[in-house]
């Protein structure tokens, strides 16, 4: 393959981007990416009661912040223009002009009153539903007679009894005998075009070469492969993905945790992770190694790495939120400094995080600056999503409110040892590294166990006993903030009252 690859990804903005969507688009984007194609954005909006995204705008948003960029679509323009479907009605009828000229399409006059008590006569005779040709042999007399009466009408395209054969790059040849398909409409009662008469309309004066799309469209298929076939217009070639389904098979749905996009982005998953995820969900890499780390690509190297030539098929993937989230603590990790800083200032930036009175030894901006630069530093790592920034750093812009109640029995009974220590130490608080040195060697004169003192040490610093280092959390509070921390707590467990 080379540069003619052409593929679209082509959205209704009749809802919000869910992974499906996203995966589709992203996969649609990788085998552009490879082959050194065209990837282009086409909006279907013929259907304006279901309009939920005015102009798309959503969907490209969350296409720009995913990355995703396209050579051709709204707001790039390209010489296919337009890209909304709604604004294309002249090419439609042009192609409506045609089957009509060519006898491939005939009036129904129908009801959907009578097609479902059709529907539902079918199905009790144990027949496939399928709509039976009724008008098909109305006389021209009768036809001018319900068009003087203004009857409401849909074209049908009439289906040979042929078989058409497309090609499925994961499938491989599929074949589709037409008699067992409907003749189907192509036109709704208020003249606009379905679905598949307008994508298929598209697809070929948009010279598509590969239609990459949900295995859910698989269906469908036939009756598009028939316009292509009775129009003379040579058939793309097919990808149907397959469906992606939660931890129980079920196909993935609004109750599932991720499902929308705005759920991932605001949970604080970077859409690098997200891409990357998605793009090796069920994939085929040509990557010799096969260690976890080796997973960790940018889409540069996932349209590389991607072994489109060796594509399998499978009904389904499964989606697994753990692996996920792996994934995105490994790019949390991957991302500069300065672009972390820059991802997660919003969050820094909310009215609980306000930095407290505490840190009042702070003697210029520029010093508070360092200690949370330094602070963000030795919490990169332990993220899994932005937003666990808020939690990790809590403790050096407000003081923990933990009473003796909070403690473990264990660590509790270490509160007297504690008060000793500080009555003892005090002016090491200054020298954090010394302070924990003294105290260790304390612990082990009096034959106690250091782990859990060291917890209750971080605890009365942070409220959890698991964390950053006790020597980096009293660099970064300093010596009258620890010293403060280390009191309060003393005081909780001594004062009954308060601890409650």
């Amino acid at each position: 393959m080379n540069s003619s690859v052409r593929v679209r990804f082509a959205p209704s903005p009749t809802g919000f981007m869910h992974l499906g969507n996203v995966r589709t688009a992203l996969i649609n984007y990788l085998f552009a990416h490879h082959y050194k194609g065209t990837f282009i954005i086409r909006i279907e909006d013929t259907d304006q009661q279901r309009m939920f995204d005015v102009g798309a705008q959503g969907i490209l948003q969350d296409l720009q912040w995913l990355n995703l960029s396209f050579q051709e679509g709204p707001g790039v323009g390209g010489p296919h223009a337009p890209y909304y479907q709604s604004e294309r009605d002249a090419f439609y009828q042009e192609y409506l002009n045609l089957c009509i000229a060519q006898n491939k399409v005939y009036r129904c006059f129908c009801t959907t009153l009578e097609l479902e008590k059709k529907r539902e006569r079918q199905i009790a005779q144990k027949l496939p539903p399928r709509y039976d040709r009724t008008c098909l042999t109305l006389s021209a007399e009768r036809i001018q007679e319900n068009l003087d009466n203004q009857v409401p009408f849909i074209w049908r395209f009439k289906l040979s009894d042929h078989q058409v054969t497309i090609t499925d790059l994961a499938r491989g040849p599929i074949t589709y005998n037409l008699k067992h398909f409907s003749d189907f409409a192509i036109t709704r009662q208020d003249g606009s075009c379905t679905f598949i008469f307008a994508n298929f309309v598209d697809d070929v004066l948009m010279n598509i070469t590969h239609v990459i799309r949900g295995e859910d469209h698989l269906s469908n298929t036939a009756n598009q492969a028939a316009l292509y076939v009775g129009l003379g217009k040579p058939l793309p070639l097919f990808w149907h993905l397959p469906i992606i389904a939660n931890t129980d098979g079920k196909k993935l749905s609004k109750r599932d945790f991720g499902f929308s996009l705005n759920d991932l982005r605001n949970a604080g998953y970077l859409p690098e992770a997200i891409n990357n995820y998605l793009a090796i969900l069920g994939a085929s890499l040509k990557s010799s190694s096969h260690d976890m780390a080796s997973e960790i690509m940018s889409l540069e190297e996932i349209a590389q790495t991607f072994d489109f030539d060796h594509i399998t098929s499978t009904g389904q993937i499964k989606y697994d939120i753990e692996k996920l989230r792996w994934i995105n603590q490994k790019w949390i990790q991957r991302i500069s400094f300065d672009e972390f800083k820059q991802r997660i200032a919003p969050l820094l930036t909310l009215p609980s995080n306000t930095p407290a009175s505490c840190h009042s030894e702070l003697d210029s901006g520029s010093t508070h600056l360092k200690k949370i630069n330094h602070l963000l530093e030795l919490i990169k790592p332990e993220l899994i999503t932005l937003n666990d920034v808020i939690e990790k750093t809590e403790f050096y812009f407000n003081a923990p409110k933990i009473s003796c109640a909070d403690l473990p029995e264990t660590e509790k009974q270490l509160v007297p040892f504690l008060a000793a220590c500080l009555q003892e130490f005090q002016e090491q608080c200054a020298l954090p590294e010394e302070f924990i040195k003294s105290i260790a060697h304390k612990a082990k004169s009096e034959a106690r166990t250091v782990k859990p003192l060291y917890a209750v040490l971080r605890r009365a610093l942070t409220g959890h006993a698991q964390g950053l280092s006790i020597k980096d959390i009293m660099t970064l509070l300093g010596k009258e903030e620890s010293y403060k921390r280390f009191s309060h707590l003393i005081n909780e467990c001594n004062n009954p009252r308060d601890s409650k």
